[in-house]
């Protein structure tokens, strides 16, 4: 029931007023959150409008770490009965937070999100709002779905650029392809660690795409996304939007791609690390590319 209480809160009488700030903190996943903020950043250099609109970019990573803090705070509402098994470590199951609490802290970090949001233009805010449905959908309906919470999962990791090329006015070809190379390979490393996690996923009854339609139907899948996403790589330099520059950094990204697919299939683990590895490479390569023609 939504609200629910978790029996083992009981204990949070005893917690330290510390100990529970921290734990409100944990619920957001910082990292991520920062993480999603500077892709979000570079959205906006890419595009080439950050420096001409430095305000709405800043506004544009605000808002984006509100709502991944309050996507993150409200999956763990969400999983907080798997969690109280398999991560009783994490907040909810370990008394450091209510379920109610974490419900009503992630409604105030998505209001705060939607309220930065506003202040943005038309395009970018209704990636804002899209994007937050998007998140409470996943997590409530679309996150145990065959292959679509992967892409789910995907679009919204890649949309932080997207939503940074909207905040400052700059969907060009840059942004666009940078989003979609973005979204492919997060769906690909999806993919790769579903594979990983098969035996466990089964155990608990999950309907994963690599136990719907097999290893080797996922992993082929994966390694195609991956194809598309390097044929994709070169378009701004096709269009004139980046020069030479970005083309030999991103050389190098496509291969990391590519072969972080080609060892998904002996070692999910290390083509998850390698397929992570190249999109950071790809995204440095497109900020390169921007820095070249300033």
């Amino acid at each position: 029931m939504l609200g629910e209480e978790n029996p083992t809160t009981t204990a949070t009488a005893n917690i330290s007023r510390r100990e529970r700030l921290q734990g409100f903190l944990r619920l957001t996943r910082p990292g991520n959150a920062i993480a999603a903020a500077a892709f979000t950043g570079i959205g906006a250099f890419v595009g080439g409008a950050l420096l001409a609109h430095p305000i709405d970019a800043t506004a544009a990573m605000a808002a984006t770490v509100l709502a991944t803090g309050a996507g993150n705070a409200i999956n763990d509402y969400f999983d907080r009965e798997i969690d109280r098994i398999n991560a009783s470590e994490r907040p909810i199951p370990s008394g450091l937070v209510t379920p109610r609490e974490a419900l009503a802290f992630s409604a105030a970090l998505f209001l705060g999100a939607i309220a930065v949001a506003l202040s943005l233009p038309v395009v970018a805010l209704a990636i804002a709002l899209f994007n937050l449905l998007a998140l409470l959908a996943y997590t409530e309906f679309f996150k145990r779905l065959p292959g679509v919470g992967n892409a789910l999962v995907a679009y919204l990791s890649g949309s932080t650029f997207l939503f940074g090329g909207a905040a400052v006015g700059a969907l060009g070809v840059a942004v666009v392809t940078l989003f979609v190379l973005a979204a492919l390979a997060t769906f690909a490393r999806e993919l790769i660690k579903d594979v990983e996690d098969l035996k466990g996923d089964r155990e608990e009854g999950l309907r994963t795409l690599p136990i719907v339609a097999g290893e080797r139907t996922s992993l082929a899948l994966a390694l195609i996304v991956l194809a598309l996403a390097v044929l994709a790589s070169p378009l701004p330099y096709l269009q004139g939007a980046l020069g030479p520059t970005y083309l030999l950094a991103v050389l190098p990204a496509d291969a990391l791609l590519l072969y972080g697919a080609y060892e998904g299939i002996s070692d999910p683990s290390r083509g998850q690390a390698y397929l992570k590895a190249g999109m950071f490479l790809a995204a440095g390569a497109f900020v390169l590319g921007r820095l070249a023609v300033l």
